[in-house]
């Protein structure tokens, strides 16, 4: 059984004020033309339909012309909500959008039953969890204990009653630990959303969504897709793509990936404002309808510089300095940083870039007593 596996449209999207839309709508059609060469069984859309909980009427309206284009295929389409979307409005009418053959994850209730397919070796039984935390587990099941995101997934898992001996695919929407992140999403201190790979043991194929990069994530059968644009210039480097899962007998998987290339890359370049200005300094690259981030080396501020480089490059996104100032000053905490750290660590860090001076003992008992009050509120 043959699986296209997307994720993270994030449509509505704005990038350093750029929308997004009309790429969006490019990489869609896109989409649509990979699945009419692939021919896929089904479709997994693994979560961030939406870049927020209540999308623009343009965002909805887009989604809506590409899942009927979908249903008019008569592609079975698995769609489940990330932690960008309101699962309430996303599943608004999914019972009977589901008798066209779109099945959309019906809001987090504690029940997660599968969709059947069969193909020559037999069923395969497709499992939709849609994002979820401790919170929701616990509001679904007040006598669980749930100490952490790991054990939230791996509880909710197992109420659905997988049964390992059959061929199971898994829709979902996590930070699994040790994926690469990238700077488009959303970061929680101290690693407090990571989940381990093993609480997905029971299934043949986990189609995830949340990370932008493509990547495996504790092995060929836990996949991130990755997101079909770039949203972010730390993604500048890497190419996107269509994630394609072939399950044959019971332990067999094939997977491979078919490029996406967008209407408009997002490319980074370096060097003097006269460098940056001059025709000698084309290299061959089109840098003429590509989003960009500049990084002017000039000592000194040039006027007007965002307006004057605008006239060659003209989506100009980003407009940065690399100099002998701003290299002295102060830098805030990497993403990796931020993941790795607690939040009492990275609160010191904070007030010791602010004050030049560390946290006392007692301020950092007091800074310990509000988190932790604030995470137990949450939870």
């Amino acid at each position: 059984m043959k699986f296209a596996h997307i994720s993270d449209l994030h449509l509505g999207k704005r990038v350093n004020e750029y929308s997004m839309l009309e790429d969006q709508k490019y990489i869609l059609a896109r989409i649509l033309n990979i699945l009419d060469d692939e021919k896929p069984d089904a479709l997994l859309i693994s979560g961030d339909i939406y870049d927020k909980s209540i999308p623009s009427a343009e965002a909805v309206s887009l989604f809506d012309d590409f899942i009927v284009r979908l249903a008019k295929k008569q592609l079975r389409t698995f769609v489940i909500s990330g932690n960008h979307d309101s699962p309430e409005r996303l599943s608004f009418g999914n019972r009977l959008i589901d008798m066209s053959g779109i099945h959309i994850s019906p809001v987090y209730d504690g029940s997660i039953k599968p969709t059947v397919l069969s193909d020559k070796f037999g069923d395969v039984n497709i499992y939709m969890l849609p994002f979820i935390k401790p919170a929701h587990v616990r509001a679904a099941f007040s006598e669980a204990e749930i100490a952490d995101q790991t054990a939230a997934v791996r509880f909710a898992l197992q109420q659905a009653g997988v049964d390992p001996a059959a061929r199971n695919v898994l829709l979902a929407h996590q930070f699994v630990t040790g994926a690469e992140r990238s700077d488009s999403e959303d970061i929680s201190v101290g690693g407090t959303d990571n989940v381990d790979a093993a609480v997905f043991a029971d299934f043949d194929y986990v189609a995830l969504g949340h990370i932008h990069r493509p990547q495996n994530a504790g092995g060929e059968k836990i996949r991130y897709c990755g997101s079909p644009l770039k949203y972010s210039f730390s993604e500048a480097p890497y190419d996107k793509s269509v994630t394609i899962a072939e399950l044959g007998e019971k332990g067999s998987l094939a997977v491979k990936t078919v490029p996406l290339v967008p209407m408009r890359e997002m490319r980074e370049i370096k060097g003097s404002y006269d460098e940056l200005m001059s025709k000698s300094y084309y290299d061959g690259t089109d840098y003429t309808d590509a989003y960009m981030h500049i990084t002017l080396t000039d000592e000194d501020d040039i006027p007007f510089a965002a307006a004057k480089l605008q006239q060659i490059y003209k989506n100009l996104m980003k407009l940065d300095y690399d100099n002998s100032r701003t290299r002295h000053k102060a830098t805030f905490d990497s993403a990796s940083d931020v993941e790795r750290k607690t939040p009492q660590q990275l609160f010191a860090d904070f007030f010791e870039q602010q004050n030049g001076r560390p946290l006392s003992e007692e301020q950092a008992e007091i800074v310990e007593s509000i988190i932790k009050s604030i995470w137990e509120g949450e939870q």
